[in-house]
């Protein structure tokens, strides 16, 4: 091939030849040929001299991508042996990289046609400028404002350079340069602003160039945030931003650069500039968007670059208002935190201009976007939750998480004195905006936490709780946010939800969004009123719901109203437990509900009927006025009945929740007894199956009976996560014969695997059985989980399950073993601790080695048993670490082995796993009496391990752990007694631990990163050394150390 000449350095390179090849490969030639072409371009980016020719390639193609080639080939040499350069080499090239910026944006026409060129240059500059600028290249800023003085093109192209260079410096320069780099070039572009500030206020207020404007607009934006306030409040810079604002070309620009000034914090100096920055901008905005406008539909029909200056104007008004300044209280040595809002309150006036600026915000709003919608709730949140704590005289305890939740607020203690009257005023001041703000969120209240009803891998139906995701973020954030404007405004909130609810009735408002975002909103607020007004409240609304349901025609319509009442009435538990009758009428409601076929209905009610339980579970359990015996023992009558028409994982949300009944019952005898009347469908069934199988074994593998079997267990499973130590008698019934199952199922499923190979884990039979296994472990992993810490109980089941379960994943062949096993053994050493320290030589001996040799081939295969192997050997360092202590040299080292292995794991959560558990391996033997024993055999090689995955590049998430590893492993050294040095190896003696250490971390670095001179690699560990005992500056010496061993240093290309 052609192309094999490219990497012969010694002579010009054929640049069509080069373009030839880099056309190739972005071209559409055959996969061949692209591959060919990518193995000859890494080639000549890896080859140290290629970068010689770049100035040769530059000026030669006109091709765009070969220039981009030519361009990156040299920003890795700026990146890493910048400084190892000659000065001529380096010189020459700064100025090359000049010469061609200028000479291609000196005229409009190539300022246009090479702008992808230009910003890619600009780039390769800027990195250059991190090197030079200040001390080799002190003139950089006059030499580059002087040539924006000599045309606007340049200009403009400078005030990109200008906005790249404060981004790498101020945002970009974390992990990219050393502390000291960082704060050399922040106090350079600080020392020298004035002259910059100067270019951007000349080109304001003399050029007419639109492009220029712009870019001046962009630069100034990226500055604000960190320059000196008097370049922003002592000249006419905000006087020449609002002249722009009216103008559409320069509209967003400019409202990003007064953004930027709205949310600086600092002290009151600059009051008065921003009250009339505010009020001139207020003026403005109405002409430029009348405050009647309908601003969610123009929103939606906008231009992108007008959905962007709504955006813009949420992000505005919020910073504005949220924005704090601190005044200095000198007689009592405080500082007060206030906003500009508080500004704002001070005259008539401003006042007006700050209800205006309310109004546009909660019009904003109301825009259907997401992320304009998060922007403006989190400042309705902190607002009202300001307004809350002022009205109540408690800023020494903002939570008020006791009086918040459902008891009523004190009337102010001081209202007659003149901080009540101001407080009252105050309230009065914003009642017209949060009563706009009440009707936002009840309007736009987002969805409660969601039960899903899903399939898993095994095709079995299991119901799943929805977290964390954002629309839950959402609704705990409108849900705090309803609370506070409740208690703000109990009767105001009360007539905005009945209002909005007649409309529903009068068919004004009727959808099913709507009927869904009022109740979801009515049902947070629960607990906010006083408990006589809640009642009232929430008679009203269940009356009016009721009628709705009467006069709405269509059964779909009828089910989301039924829905919507059941998820009001189970929001309100106080109301429900001071009202009996109503109660019982509810629930049995619910069971009605559950016969009912419609979609989503039988969810629903077994959903509500659980949530409804859960508040008010002793309830059920006494003998009620005018009744004859507790409720449970009524439902356990008429329970075949009431479940005859559920799904199974209905039936088992069910059980959970009669589970919850009983557990309230304090009588052992009744609670026993209703245990057992809960169990017999299941257990009548179960003795059943047992009693075929006894007489013919093959009748366990009919795979009906399997489901039977593994929907006895769930239900079990159900019962159990609700029962907790009061299940004992249930599972101590069906314990054995359970495990018998469990093992006859084990075998099966080996048997299958080994004559059928590792597709026979894929049938449907294996899947199911084991599914069937699975349910086991989890069913007794639940019992000892919830059960309560009593030895006995552990006693009980423990030593049966060693064979069983332990024994047989030992046995099993490795695509037949359960991962839950391991959680399960890790349960219950969490639960047992020390108790368990006798068996852990079992469980060590039944599934270390064989899971570590599963899981130790690759990075991918057994994902499962990977994390829960951890956790189990995490379960084990935590609470039997005497037993680890016992284990034999060779297990030990397996132990530490399996860890480094999981530290080395390029998947976080195991990665993470593996660093904390040795943490606390760490920790723990520096404790104990084998202190000196353990570090002598594994210091080192945990120092080697830690440095290398500390300075590659697929472990960036694990820094902080490196680093606490590194920290501990530094300040251990001087506390051993016995040296880590082997005299028989080593030939020199040392004083001490700390000079072995140091010597060796010395040669380990120097052998490691040839590119460092030994200066630097000394200085980097005498300041770890030094920095042991202050957590900050030992993690930002490794930071920098991470930026340093990237590069060379000229002392180096001397040596070289």
């Amino acid at each position: 091939m052609a192309a094999e000449k490219l990497r012969d350095l010694s002579q010009p390179i054929d640049v069509s030849l080069l373009d030839a090849t880099v056309a190739a490969f972005y071209g559409t030639g055959s996969k061949e040929e692209r591959a060919a072409a990518d193995h000859i371009l890494r080639d000549l980016q890896n080859n140290p001299d290629m970068w010689l020719q770049v100035v040769h390639i530059l000026s030669s193609t006109q091709s765009l991508n070969t220039k981009f080639f030519a361009l990156q080939v040299l920003e890795g040499v700026i990146k890493y042996r910048w400084n190892a350069l000659p000065v001529e080499q380096r010189d020459g090239m700064k100025n090359y990289i000049s010469e061609v910026i200028v000479k291609l944006s000196s005229d409009e026409a190539s300022l246009r046609r090479e702008r992808l060129y230009i910003s890619k240059l600009n780039i390769i500059l800027v990195q250059i400028l991190k090197h030079e600028w200040p001390a080799r290249w002190r003139s950089f800023i006059p030499d580059l404002v002087a040539a924006a003085k000599t045309s606007e093109t340049i200009c403009e192209n400078c005030m990109a350079i200008l906005k790249l260079l404060s981004e790498e410096v101020f945002d970009f320069s974390r992990g990219e340069m050393t502390q000291q780099k960082i704060k050399e070039l922040k106090q350079s572009l600080n020392s020298e602003f004035q002259l910059i500030h100067e270019l951007c206020l000349y080109v304001l207020s003399v050029s007419h160039r639109t492009e220029l404007i712009r870019a001046t607009l962009a630069t100034l934006h990226a500055f604000l945030s960190w320059i000196p306030l008097g370049y922003i409040f002592e000249s006419t810079l905000l006087e020449i931003l609002l002249k722009f604002f009216p103008m559409p070309s320069y509209r967003n620009l400019t409202l990003q650069c007064l953004t930027e000034v709205a949310a600086l914090n600092f002290g009151d100096f600059y009051n008065e500039q921003y009250v009339k920055m505010y009020t001139i901008f207020m003026g403005q905005l109405q002409s430029v968007l009348p405050v009647n406008t309908n601003i969610p539909e123009a929103y939606a029909n906008g231009s992108n670059e007008e959905q962007a200056f709504i955006q813009n104007l949420a992000l505005f008004f919020t910073s504005f208002f949220k924005a704090s300044f601190f005044t200095l209280c000198l007689r009592h040595e405080n500082i007060y935190f206030e906003s500009h809002i508080r500004v704002l309150e001070s005259s008539q006036e401003n006042i007006s201009a700050l209800l205006l600026g309310l109004e546009y915000l909660i019009n904003i709003s109301y825009v259907d976007d997401t992320e304009v919608f998060k922007v403006c709730l989190d400042y309705w949140n902190s607002l009202v939750l300001e307004l809350f704590e002022a009205a109540h005289h408690n800023l020494d305890n903002p939570a008020m998480t006791a009086n918040l939740m459902g008891l009523q607020m004190p009337l102010l203690s001081g209202m007659n004195d003149g901080l009540g009257a101001q407080l009252m005023q105050r309230r009065q001041l914003y009642s017209g905006p949060m009563s706009k703000l009440r009707l936002l969120m009840i309007s736009r209240m987002a969805k409660p936490e969601e039960v899903l009803i899903v399939e898993d891998e095994n095709g079995n139906i299991v119901r799943e709780t929805m977290k964390d995701n954002d629309v839950l973020v959402q609704y705990k954030i409108m849900r705090e946010t309803l609370i506070y404007l409740s208690h703000l405004d109990h009767d105001d909130t009360e007539k905005q939800m009945l209002k909005k609810l007649s409309n529903q009735l009068n068919g004004e408002d009727w959808s099913w969004n709507n009927l869904n975002t009022l109740c979801w909103a009515i049902g947070s607020i629960s607990g906010s009123m006083v408990e006589e007004q809640e009642n009232r409240f929430l008679v009203m609304v269940i009356r009016d719901l009721l009628n709705l349901c009467e006069i709405t025609k269509g059964k779909d319509n009828k089910a989301v109203i039924a829905s919507n009442i059941m998820y009001v009435v189970g929001q309100y538990p106080r109301f429900l437990r001071a009202h009996w009758k109503f109660l019982k009428t509810v629930v049995n409601k619910l069971f009605e509900f559950m016969h009912e076929t419609h979609p989503g209905v039988q969810d629903m009610a077994c959903d509500t009927f659980l949530k409804i339980v859960q508040k008010c579970k002793r309830k059920f359990v006494v003998v009620q006025v005018g009744e004859n015996e507790p409720f449970v023992s009524e439902l356990l009558t008429t329970l075949p009945t009431t479940i005859a028409d559920l799904e199974p994982h209905q039936i088992h949300t069910f059980y959970e929740s009669v589970g919850q009944m009983i557990q309230a019952e304090p009588d052992p005898q009744k609670r026993d007894e209703y245990l057992q009347r809960l169990m017999e469908l299941p257990n009548q069934r179960w003795n059943e199956i047992i009693g075929q199988a006894r007489q013919s074994v093959d009748y366990l593998k009919d795979q009906d009976v399997i489901r039977a079997v593994l929907n006895i267990l769930q239900t079990n499973t159900s019962a159990a996560s609700s029962l907790g130590t009061y299940f004992l008698p249930q599972i101590t019934l069906i314990f054995l014969d359970m495990l018998n199952v469990y093992r006859m199922y084990s075998e099966l499923i080996s048997t299958s695997i080994a004559q059928g190979g590792p597709y026979a884990s894929r049938t449907s039979i294996v899947k199911l059985l084991r599914s069937v296994k699975r349910e086991t472990l989890k069913l007794i992993e639940t019992f000892l989980d919830k059960a309560e810490d009593q030895p006995h109980i552990g006693k009980q089941f423990v030593p049966p399950m060693m064979d069983p379960v332990l024994g047989d994943y030992a046995r099993n062949v490795p695509d037949a073993r359960e991962s839950e096993v391991l959680s399960l053994f890790a349960t219950i050493i969490n639960k047992y601790k020390g108790a368990m320290i006798e068996d852990v030589p079992r469980i060590f001996e039944a599934a270390f080695q064989c899971t570590l040799e599963m899981i130790t081939k690759n990075f991918e295969d057994y994902p499962e048993h990977r994390l829960k192997f951890f956790s189990l050997l995490r379960a084990i360092a935590t609470h039997c670490f005497a037993a680890l202590i016992r284990l034999s040299s060779e297990q030990l080292k397996l132990v530490m082995d399996s860890i480094i292995w999981a530290f080395r794991h390029t998947e976080r959560n195991i990665a993470e796993t593996g660093l904390n558990l040795l943490l606390a391996m760490l920790k723990n033997f520096q404790n104990s009496e084998f202190a000196n024993q353990f570090y002598r055999t594994y210091y080192l090689t945990i120092e080697q391990e830690i440095f290398a995955v500390l300075t590659d590049t697929f472990h960036k998430p694990g820094f902080k752990l490196h680093v606490l590893v590194l920290q501990h492993l530094f300040c251990m050294v001087a506390m051993l007694s016995e040296p880590l040095w082997d005299a028989s190896t080593v030939p020199v003696s040392y004083p001490n631990n700390v000079e072995f250490v140091r010597e060796y971390t010395i040669k380990l670095l120097s052998t490691s990163f040839p590119n460092m001179t030994s200066a630097e690699v000394t200085q980097f560990v005498s300041g770890l050394f030094d920095s042991t005992n202050d957590l900050p500056t030992f993690k930002n010496h490794i930071r920098d150390f991470l930026v340093q061993s990237k590069e060379f240093s000229a002392q180096v290309a001397e040596g070289l």
